[in-house]
């Protein structure tokens, strides 16, 4: 696997965002957080959203992928309440047809975040 991308874009600072790709074309981008210059972005669950999808979209970008490239994606919710919201969001930020998901509640995630992307890519014509 290579580490595509050593170091976070601006605005997406943080010490969770590794991209790896293999040599079958998958890209694996890992914890997207809702941070933005060092600090969780304020407002609650839908800036959040938006922010830790910027983010993504940041990740992948420097992998030389769009969003369109998604195919699965596991999402982290500090609280399964927020879902309406953050699927809101998540819908209107990407296109047809949805990569996979999966919404898990976790405990506590990073930072004290409400919501955290891991997802995998694939390359065009992989």
């Amino acid at each position: 696997m290579t580490n595509l991308a050593p170091t976070s874009p601006s605005g997406a600072r943080h010490p969770y965002s590794p991209v790896r790709a293999t040599e079958a074309g998958l890209v694996y981008v890992s914890g997207q957080l809702g941070i933005a210059d060092g600090d969780i972005v304020e407002g609650g669950i839908v800036p959040e959203t938006r922010q830790a999808l910027a983010n993504l979209q940041g990740r992948l970008a420097s992998a030389g992928l769009e969003l369109r490239h998604l195919v699965k994606i596991t999402v982290y919710l500090a609280s399964m309440d927020d879902r309406n919201a953050m699927d809101a969001i998540y819908q209107e930020a990407l296109v047809e047809p949805l990569p996979a998901r999966t919404c898990i509640a976790g405990a506590e995630l990073p930072y004290k975040a409400r919501v955290e992307f891991d997802a995998i890519a694939v390359r065009d014509g992989a």
